[in-house]
Parts: structure tokens; sequence; C-alpha cells
């Protein structure tokens, strides 16, 4: 019984095992097929690479001299014939230098014969370097489903890496061919490492680039023959190239960033030198090709941004700056149609903004979310409160189930117009999360009274909780700076418990469960909320003579009160 027990209990541990092993995949088959579509493409340029390389048994041709006692045994896996350019003939399964004797002059001519000939392909060398790549392409994988980003990971982010790392790599593997870039240091000045990370810094952030920066690495190294030089050179200029650009907000200020990382690159590259005894022969060459290279990167980052911004439509900085600006056609049309709702998301992007900037998030990112997550209420404007000044409530004339249709609906409608304005994803994203799933309860408990058997479900919001840190933040400044216009006297303290409670709620209700957002995030954002909100409701001194506008009519009524009185009393004495 023990035995059977034991075996079904391994046979459930196994069944769970390979269901976990399905389920990632089927999460993840997406990257899955796009990395090894990837590796398919390095695999060619690798094959490519080594038939035309001069290798025998994994070895350049440089590495066999006349006389050397030979430490291995190469024997030739084809024939080969003599031809007029070289008499020298070679039989399949000879053996051309033993392991232990020292190479003949007619050995090295035969291991010359070999490597040089096109029919001759060192498959060694190819399936070493297979392995390699196959190993940093599952390296890679793991990386990009396993790194916490703090965010959801677009099909269009690992796409992107995917292509640089193929032209870095191409680069690297047939430049060196050249006399000129035959070198280490040489090679270094082609490779276009800091202008693919410039590039991703800018579109997806400091943790993709630094990621992508070890990876091209990796992949210089092979790619370079195992020299170090340019795999130390291509990660110091990766990992620099994202330092100087993740602060930028100006686009010109890449060509100042192009500058610096020129700089840093003829540091490295002296550093180098003298690390591994070089001459300085070439150093001239070498500072010259630093300065174009660096000088380049920051030009083409700048050329190639746009596109690739409209392309794979990104919230990077500049694209978010862009989106700042409040006199756009859709913010003047919000400003006439739905003022209330215009000055809402104004203070909104405020709030957001301050506190994501307290807690590390992106606070660009979460102004433009609060600017744009009301966009919805455009078309429809007559029907929200704020936009209710001086008319009567439309919702006095609907029942319940139709006005929380309308109220709801705002949402679904911001999507729909984010997606014609071609906002970013990310901000797409906080229109639609805003309110999360949340119900509608004034609605709802107003419905509920006619209707006990009604379901909250049908009172809910179609979103989902908020995703990342920015988007339960908006959702927090939302419903925050929304309430607080319902508190009366609403000095610092009274804030501070009324902003605890209406975040507590949020928590309870579930709202905060998929954001990353942690206690002391919500403690910080709540004190940058009372912060913002106390210098927004603070009381001013009220000045002598000043006169309440109510009391006028008074004054004016007691003055021709007065007016009469001494008319009446000119007329009693004539």
């Amino acid at each position: 019984m023990k035995k059977n027990s034991t075996k079904k209990d391994n046979k459930n541990v196994f069944q769970q095992y390979f269901e976990t092993i399905g389920n990632y995949i089927k999460k993840n088959y997406s990257f899955l097929i796009l990395f090894i579509l990837g590796l398919i493409v390095v695999s060619v340029l690798n094959f490519t690479k080594i038939s035309t390389v001069q290798t025998v048994a994994n070895f350049s041709i440089s590495d066999f001299e006349i006389g050397q006692i030979s430490d291995r045994t190469i024997i030739a896996d084809r024939s080969i014939s003599a031809d007029n350019l070289d008499p020298v003939s070679i039989e399949k399964g000879e053996k051309i230098i033993k392991k232990g004797f020292p190479i003949t002059e007619e050995g090295y001519a035969k291991l010359k014969k070999m490597a040089a000939s096109p029919l001759y392909i060192d498959y060694r060398a190819f399936a070493n370097n297979e392995l390699y790549i196959v190993l940093l392409a599952i390296m890679w994988f793991l990386l990009f489903t396993f790194i916490p980003f703090g965010r959801k990971i677009p099909f269009k982010e690992p796409l992107i890496h995917v292509i640089f790392f193929i032209i870095v790599y191409a680069v690297a593997a047939f430049c060196g061919k050249f006399t000129f870039f035959s070198s280490p240091y040489s090679i270094c000045i082609v490779i276009p490492t800091s202008l693919c990370i410039m590039l991703v810094t800018i579109l997806y952030g400091n943790t993709s680039a630094v990621m992508l920066s070890v990876v091209l690495s990796l992949g210089v190294l092979n790619a370079a023959n195992w020299e170090i030089a340019p795999f130390i050179f291509t990660l110091a200029s990766a990992l620099t190239s994202t330092a100087i650009v993740r602060k930028i907000e100006r686009r010109l200020q890449l060509v100042v960033a192009g500058i610096m990382l020129a700089i840093f690159e003829i540091v490295y590259i002296i550093f180098l030198q003298v690390i591994f005894n070089e001459t300085f022969d070439s150093l001239a060459k070498l500072i010259v090709g630093m300065v174009i290279n660096g000088f380049l990167s920051g030009i083409l980052t700048l050329g190639f941004l746009t596109p690739l911004e409209i392309m794979l439509n990104t919230a990077s900085i500049f694209r978010l700056m862009d989106l700042s600006d409040n006199n756009t056609p859709i913010f003047n049309q919000m400003q006439i149609q739905a003022s209330g709702t215009y000055n809402h998301s104004m203070m909104v992007a405020r709030l957001a903004e301050s506190a994501c900037r307290e807690i590390g998030a992106d606070a660009v990112l979460a102004r433009v979310g609060g600017y744009y997550h009301d966009i919805g209420k455009i078309d429809q404007s007559e029907y929200f409160v704020e936009n209710q000044i001086d008319m009567e409530n439309k919702h006095n004339d609907l029942n319940p189930t139709l006005s929380a249709s309308v109220i709801k609906s705002h949402v679904r409608k911001g999507v729909e117009k984010g997606h014609q304005l071609h906002l970013p994803q990310a901000v797409i994203d906080i229109i639609a999360e805003h309110h999360g799933n949340s119900v509608i309860a004034y609605f709802y408990n107003e419905a509920v009274k006619k209707d006990p058997s009604l379901s909250p479900e049908d009172f809910s919001y179609p979103g989902v909780p908020p995703t990342t840190r920015e988007s339960g933040v908006v959702m927090l400044a939302d419903t925050i700076e929304a309430a607080c216009h319902t508190l009366e006297n609403p000095t610092p303290q009274r804030l501070e418990k009324f902003i605890a409670m209406l975040t507590s709620k949020k928590v309870e209700e579930g709202m905060l469960n998929n954001c990353n957002l942690t206690f002391r995030d919500l403690s910080i954002i709540q004190e940058a909320f009372v912060t913002l909100l106390s210098g927004y409701y603070h009381n001013r001194i009220k000045y002598q003579n000043q006169q309440d506008p109510d009391d006028k009519p008074k004054e004016e009524a007691k003055d021709a009160e007065k007016a009469k009185e001494a008319d009446k009393t000119k007329e009693d004495k004539e």
C-alpha cells in the first residue's frame, strides 16, 4: 500500500511539474518563438562566419607553425585535390599532423590548404559557437521572463532586442575580416553597441538596457573570436550609454550625450591597451574612431528615435514630454466641453506626478496618465458632476442602471480615444485601469433599494485593477482629488485622515493587489497628497475693509433706505 501511495505521489509531482512547464510555455510562447527565430538567424551568421574563416579543428591557422610539437591529432574529413595554385593534395582519413610529433613542412602546407579551401568547413568550431549561442539564448529568454520589470513587457521590446543583437553580432563577426578593423581594438570602432543601447534606454528604460548590454557583450565575445578586449569595451560603453541618457529629457541633449560618450570610449580604449601591454602605434587611429563612434551614436539616436517611437508606440521620455503639452486639440476640446473634468485632470496629474517622484516611479508617465485618464468624459460631459455647474443633475431623470451605464462608459470611450490619438500603450493602460473593476456605489445602492436581487457586477467598471505602480497612483489620485471636494473644513489633519481612509478602502477592495505598491509606498503617497492638497486648500488672511460679495446687495439696500429717509425728511421740512 505504501509503495503504491509513493508511486501515486511521485506521479502527481511529475504531473504538476509538467503542468507548470506547460503553463509557463503557454504564457510565454510568443517570446519563445521569437528567440528561436533569432537563434536561427544568428546560427546562419555563425555558419557563414565559420565557413569563411581559416580555422582547423577550432583553431586558427596562425596557432600552428613548422617544427611545433603538435598537441593534437588532425585527420582530414574529406579529400582535396591538387590544383595549379597549390599542388598539395589531401586524402580523406589522412593524418595531417599527429599528437606529440613536430609539424612538418608538408603537414603545415596541408593544414593551410584545409583552412583556405571552401570545401572544408570547421564543423567543430561551428558546433562550439552554436552551443554558446544556444546557451546565451536560453539565458536571455529566462532573464526576460524572470526579471521584475515592474510593468508589462510588450512583444516589441524583445523583438527590438533580437534585431539589435543580430546587427551587432553581424558587424563584430564580419567587419574583422577587413584589414583596417582586424585588430581586437580597431573592431571596437565599428560595433554599434552604444547606438543600440541608447535607443533601448530611451524607449524601454534602464533595466531593459542593462540586460541587453550584458547579452550584447557576451555575443561580441563570441563574434570577435573570443578576444577579451572587445567584450570589455562593449560592456563598458554600453553601460556608460545607459548612464548618460537615462536622465535626459530633451532630444537635443543627445548631441551632448554623444560627445560625452566619445570621451569615455577614448578613456576605455587607452585603459585596455595599457592593461594588455599593447603598443600605442595605432592610438591616433583609435582615438579618431572613438570620437566618430560616440558622436555618431548620439546623432543617429536622435535620427532613429522618432520613427521608432511611432513604430513601437512606446512611452519614451521624449514622447511623454510631447504629450504633456496642454495646448493640443484634445485638451482645448476638453476645456470647452468639459471644463470641470479638465481642471480635475490637471490636479490628478499634479498629485500623481508628485507621489510617483517620491516613491521612485515614473513621474512623467503618471503625469501624462493623469492628463488623459478622463478623456472619455468629453462626449457626455454633462452627466459628470464636476461639469454640472449651474445646471440640474442629468441623472435625476434616469434610472440608476442607465446612469451607471453612462458613467462607466467613459472608460471604454477613453480607451477608444487613446487608440485614435495613438497614445502609448502605457498611457492607455492607465485610462483603462484608473477605476479598476470597482462598483459604482452610489447608483448601485440606489438601484438595490428598488430591486435587492441586482448584482454588483452590473454596476462595476469594465476595467481591471491597476497593473503598474503609476496606474495605481493615478487611481488613488483620481479618487482622492474628487472626494476632497466634498470635505468640509479641509485642514491638513482632516485631509490626512480622509486620504488614509480612502486609501485603505482601495486596499480592502483589492484594487492595488497587482500594481506592486508596498505599504511603505502607500504611506509616502499619502504624505505627498496631503502636502499638495493642504497647499491647495489652505486658508487665506482676510484683509481689512475686505467686503464679502454676498454682503454687497445688503449694503446697497441700506444705502437706498437711507436715501429714501433723507428725501422724506426733506419733504417734511418743506
